[in-house]
């Protein structure tokens, strides 16, 4: 599976942004999809899943109420809307998708500017 992450950049305080996850070579629609992230200096963090269904949700506490996961099967994509963005929310963003082996995107920087 490959995954390619886009959407990120720039974005003011409280401002949006919303990132894609695209996977190809392999349909995802049968899998649990996640965001992380990674702030220099710190480990890898959850920020969000979505079932296969796209039923069911799950999300860390700092990005819960601000940031919703979403997924389009026939796209075999997820999204993640990031609402009401703070300084803290500037990491690299990664999608994975784990149909077996676990995989990773590149990552997509995202910068919140005060």
């Amino acid at each position: 599976v490959q995954l390619a992450e886009s959407g990120g950049g720039l974005a003011h305080l409280v401002g949006s942004l919303t990132l894609s996850c695209a996977a190809s070579g392999f349909t995802t629609s049968s899998y649990i999809r996640s965001w992380y992230r990674r702030t220099p200096g710190k480990e890898l963090e959850f920020v969000a899943l979505i079932t296969a269904s796209g039923s069911d949700t799950n999300y860390a506490a700092s990005v819960k109420g601000r940031f919703t996961i979403s997924r389009d099967n026939a796209k075999n994509t997820v999204y993640l809307q990031m609402n009401s963005l703070k300084p803290e929310d500037t990491a690299v963003y990664y999608c994975k998708a784990v149909t077996g082996p676990a995989s990773w995107g590149q990552g997509t920087q995202v910068t919140v500017s005060s």
